[in-house]
Parts: structure tokens; sequence; C-alpha cells
């Protein structure tokens, strides 16, 4: 019989997914903000009400939210453009409450017709983001914060390459490749995989802090200055800490800007959300299912109370999300976990977290990026055909050059190229030489049968010889679109009359609106030969 949970065990299991988010989160967050023109907290506080907030409401079990690289080139242009933080809270505000219309209206199943090769390109392209973002700091170079979602933001720049040549900082170097082999270890070490309670994360980062100060104490030129570091505000009196939160300015609710604002990253951050939540149930071991029209409804409240605190306004993010389910997260008990860290942490022990090399937190994605885009996934779709091969290379190549939406946007238009030409070869075809070695010839109309199908059965039709024996079924037929019903109603009385062909109609309706639906189908053909 299998053992019920409790709420402490399932704590318990998930301490060590949650401790990973966190450590992954906390740069990702400041960095955000830091890109977007915010106040560095603010990134903070939205990954607290991601974690605390969306992950109490949500039913997804390894999403995490907090402020998304996609959102941040329109909080820059709207913080910009109001010149004033709080007023741009209020945007924040009215796109929590679009949000929460649209999950009771049940827009969340849109998310039901991305196709898989895309949802997947989408994952690995992120994955080479993560890991072509992080080798600076890798390396030592970290004047590029987190919240570039393209690599291309600014245009191939060779001086950044330069740059980055001439920035390369040995201690940031070692720390890294400790951090690396570390975490790998926990990944392929049994005993070490079996230390659920110590994550390998945990330990690299002790590890990375440790070894910087090893460098500092020797006096090594070898040590990691605090450029490279986690940067996070350190409270010292108790105005610091009133300070920490920000509060909008209502006014702003009669600035239209505000309200175009609000819109925007209410459409943005749903899209974004709706893909990332499809991306998450495919990294759930467990394949569960997520509710998308509450997970908008969650995002909408955690948007809500984010605004209203001086956070950020989030989405669901793959990145987070990701490091997550690799990290072995059962339940949604680990993102609420990350969100607690986040809290105390930043409330208690920012000094110490300070001392955090980036070069560690950089090891960490880099691995998690290549979980994303491993190559066994190109095999896997290269074995697949090149209609469900070439959409996903498209969808990785487009999201690594540009964002992800434009990116999801040219992988969706071309699998949708591809399914359209799938239908119009579906009706079936035969050549002359085969209708003229038949007596009589079988057109069976699949369920629905759109203008997409209406070339290749006017082809068959026109091969069809004089004196011929043709059957049109229609019998498992629910639309037909009327060019095509006038089409085979021209060939049944105009053409067949003065061919001598015997057309037979089985099962067509005496009315165009009988047929309701309208989508792609094709048409079978079948033939018979003289006995």
């Amino acid at each position: 019989m299998k053992k019920t949970k409790t709420f402490f065990g399932d704590i318990r299991e998930n301490f060590p997914s949650g401790l990973v988010v966190f450590l992954v989160a906390l740069p990702l967050c400041l960095g955000i903000a830091l890109a977007s023109g915010a106040p560095p907290l603010s990134g903070v506080i939205s990954g607290i009400v991601g974690g605390l907030v969306i992950g109490a409401i949500s039913n997804s079990n390894v999403s995490v939210s907090g402020p998304a690289a996609g959102l941040t080139a329109i909080v820059l242009t709207a913080i910009t453009d109001l010149r004033a933080f709080e007023l741009f809270l209020c945007a924040g505000i009215i796109a929590g409450l679009i949000q929460l219309v649209l999950g009771f209206i049940r827009a969340g199943s849109i998310s039901n017709y991305f196709p898989n090769n895309v949802i997947e390109g989408m994952l690995a392209g992120i994955g080479f983001i993560i890991i072509l973002k992080q080798i600076p700091h890798a390396l030592g170079f970290d004047k590029d914060y987190e919240g570039h979602e393209s690599i291309f933001d600014q245009g191939l720049n060779f001086n950044y390459f330069t740059e980055l040549l001439g920035a390369i900082q040995p201690g940031a170097v070692l720390v890294t490749l400790a951090s690396v082999s570390i975490l790998l270890a926990w990944d392929h070490v049994p005993f070490l995989k079996r230390m659920k309670m110590l994550p390998g994360a945990l330990v690299a980062v002790v590890a990375g802090i440790l070894l910087n100060e090893i460098f500092k104490l020797s006096g090594s030129s070898l040590a990691i200055g605090s450029e490279h570091l986690v940067p996070l505000p350190v409270p010292k009196t108790i105005e610091d800490f009133k300070n920490l939160i920000t509060f909008p300015d209502f006014s702003g609710f009669t600035n239209y800007k505000v309200w175009i604002a609000g819109a925007t990253i209410a459409v943005v951050a749903s899209v974004e959300t709706l893909l990332c939540i499809e991306a998450s149930d495919k990294l759930d071991t467990q394949r569960r299912t997520t509710d998308t029209n509450l997970e908008l409804k969650a995002q909408g409240i955690g948007n809500l109370v984010s605004s209203f605190i001086g956070g950020l306004p989030m989405t669901s993010v793959v990145v987070r999300s990701s490091a997550n389910a690799n990290a072995g997260a059962t339940s949604k008990a680990s993102t609420m976990i990350h969100g607690v860290l986040l809290l105390v942490c930043v409330l208690t022990i920012p000094f110490l977290l300070n001392l955090i090399p980036l070069a560690t937190l950089a090891a960490v994605l880099i691995l998690v990026g290549y979980k994303l885009a491993k190559p066994a996934t190109f095999k896997h779709f290269w074995q697949l055909g090149k209609f469900q091969f070439i959409p996903f290379v498209a969808t990785v190549v487009a999201i690594v050059a540009t964002d992800l939406l434009k990116g999801v946007g040219i992988g969706l238009a071309i699998s949708v190229f591809y399914i359209l030409q799938g239908n119009m070869k579906r009706a079936y075809y035969l050549s002359r030489e085969k209708l003229n070695d038949a007596d009589g010839i079988t057109i069976k109309l699949a369920e629905e049968v759109s203008f997409l199908n209406k070339a290749a059965i006017k082809k068959t039709l026109k091969n069809i010889k004089g004196n011929s024996t043709v059957i049109i079924d229609a019998r498992g037929t629910s639309y037909i679109a009327t060019d095509v019903l006038e089409m085979i109603q021209d060939f049944a009385n105009i053409r067949a009359k003065e061919e001598d062909i015997t057309v037979e109609l089985l099962g067509f309706k005496t009315s165009y609106r009988d047929y309701e639906k309208d989508e792609d189908s094709h048409v079978i053909i079948t033939h018979k030969r003289a006995m």
C-alpha cells in the first residue's frame, strides 16, 4: 500500500531542490532588476512573492515564478517613460487584474495549441542562452547582467569578446572548475547522489566561498573582487529596513501610458507563462498537468501583491523551473521553500550571501543549461523526421538570436507551414495511369474536408477516365468546405453526364450549413480492378 506523504515529509523531500532554486534565483532576481532600471531589491521581492504567493495558489509541481528576462525591455521602457518607479508599479497592478480576468474567461487553454517540437525547441534554446550568458561569469567577466534574454541584444559586438578575453580572472576560473567538479560528482557518484539533504549546489557554493576566502587571507592575486560577488543591499538601521519596500503612486492610474504598459505586460507575461508551464509539465518526471487557467489567476494575484509592495512583474520562468526539476522537486513545496529562503536570507544574512562568487552560480546554471540543450534531444527530433526536426531547430536558433517570444513565434510559423503542407498532401492523389487501370473508384472523404484539400480532390476528379464508376463516400464526414462541395456537385452534374461517368454520392447532406466545423482534413482514394 502506498504511503500518504505528510506535510513535513513533503518539505523534507523538497528542501534540497528549494535550496538549489534559491541559489539560482537570487542573482537572477538582482540582475533582472538592475537591467530593468528598477531598484535591486524589487527583483528579490518579486522572487519572494513568486515563491510564496504563486507557489501556494498554482497547482504546478515544478514551475517557479519570478521576475522574467522577457519583460526586461518592457519594464525598462515603461520606467524610463514614466520617470518614476512608483508610477510604474500601477502598471503592474493593472497587469495583474487583466491576468485575473484572462484566468476567469479560461484563456489558459491556448497553451494546448503549442506543438511539442516548439516547446522542446524553446527549452533547448534557453539552455544555449544560459550557457552562453554564464560563460563570462564563469571566467570572471561580469559586465553583462542576467536581464538580457538574447545574446545579441545590442548587436554582435566584437569589442565585447575582446574585453572578455582580456578580463579573464584566474581565481574565478578555478572557482568555476571546482564548482563544476563538485556538481558532476554529486550527479554521478552513487553515494553522493543519495545525500538528498545535502545538494551539490550548496556544497559548490560553500566551496566557492571558502576557496575565495582562502585566496583573500593568503593575499593571493587569485582573490575574487567584490564586483564579481553577489550584490545584495545590506540594511543596517531600522530606517534601511523601512526603505526596502516601495509603495505605488496611485495617481498613475490617471496616466494612459501606465494603462498601455500594464496591458502590454499582461499579454507578454501571460504568453510567456503559458509557454513555460507547458515546458515545466514536460520537465515533471511524473508528467502531471497544470491547470493553466488557475495558473493565470495565480500569476494575476502574484503581480497584484508584488506591485503593491514594490516588486517587479513576474512570469513562470524556465531557468528556475528547470533547475527545480533537475534538483528533484516533487511538489510545489519546493518553490515555496525557495521563497521562504529568499525572504529569510535577505532580511537576516545578506552580508553572508554577498560572499558568494558569481562564478559558482555560473557553474550551477551552465549544467542546468546543458541538461536543457543536451545532444540527445537533437538526436531524438532528427530521428522523428524533418517535419519535426526543422521547426525544433528553427525555434532553438531563433530564440538564441532574438528572444523567447519571437523565437517561439518563428517556430510556430514553421510548424504551421508544415502542417498546412502536410494537410494539402493528405488528399491522396493517383496518377492518370493508375486511374486508367481502375474500373471502379471509391473516394472516401475524411471527417473534415477544408479548402486545403480542394487542389488534390480536383486533380483526382480531373484524371478519372470516361465510362468509369465513381463512389464519393461522405458518410463519415462532418464538414466539407463549400467550394469543395460545389466542385463535387459540378463533377457529378456536368462532367459525369458528358463523359458517361457513373457517380454515386453517399452521405452528403442537403445543405452547406449542415457542415458546421471548419478544420483541415484529407481524402483517401481506393480503386478496384476489373475481374
